[in-house]
């Protein structure tokens, strides 16, 4: 079986090598990633979610018992209820994202994609985040990539686009902002 990246030592990678095995054998790699895609959005859209993950002043039993009652409720798989579970049980529940986000990349990477991560104040429909798709293709050269999409209502309008080191920011709040600075400087 083969290692995860280098760069992901320590903690999670024990957690991501151990899920990775699990999904391999049992053939549930594609449900497992669509599971914590659907987590990943929900942290980042619900701040009560995002409360329960990282409230030291939760206990563990009962943030295990809500992130069961939540995961039972969107339908996921067995495998990533008992992962999340094990990941209570173990006091790393904070951790739950972070360990989620290397086990999309670890995928990825040994896929050979590149994640894109994409923010935008609306949720894109399957024609935009296609020709998004092609228009990102046509940037990095004809890779394959996987697509995470994020809604940032604060974003007002345009999008913002994360993969590897780069950013491309055409959100009308960091337009708007600019102005701000640029106004504020010719006084």
């Amino acid at each position: 079986m083969e290692n995860v990246d280098k760069k992901n030592v320590g903690l999670p990678s024990r957690y991501i090598n151990a899920l990775y095995e699990l999904c391999d054998e049992t053939k549930k790699l594609k449900k497992v990633t669509q599971d914590f895609e659907k987590f990943i959005s929900l942290s980042k859209e619900n701040n009560d979610f995002s409360v329960l993950l990282n409230s030291p002043t939760i206990g563990k039993l009962n943030q295990g018992k809500c992130l069961n009652d939540i995961l039972k409720k969107s339908k996921a798989d067995k495998l990533t209820t008992n992962f999340c579970g094990v990941m209570c049980r173990n006091g790393r529940v904070s951790l739950i994202t972070k360990v989620m986000k290397e086990f999309l990349n670890e995928v990825s990477r040994r896929r050979g994609e590149i994640v894109v991560e994409v923010f935008s104040p609306y949720k894109l429909d399957n024609k935009e985040e296609e020709d998004l798709k092609k228009t990102i293709l046509s940037k990095i050269n004809g890779k394959n990539i996987s697509l995470l999409t994020h809604i940032d209502s604060t974003l007002l309008g345009g999008l913002i686009v994360k993969y590897g080191s780069k950013m491309i920011d055409t959100s009308i709040k960091t337009k708007l902002k600019n102005l701000e600075l640029a106004m504020k400087g010719a006084n």
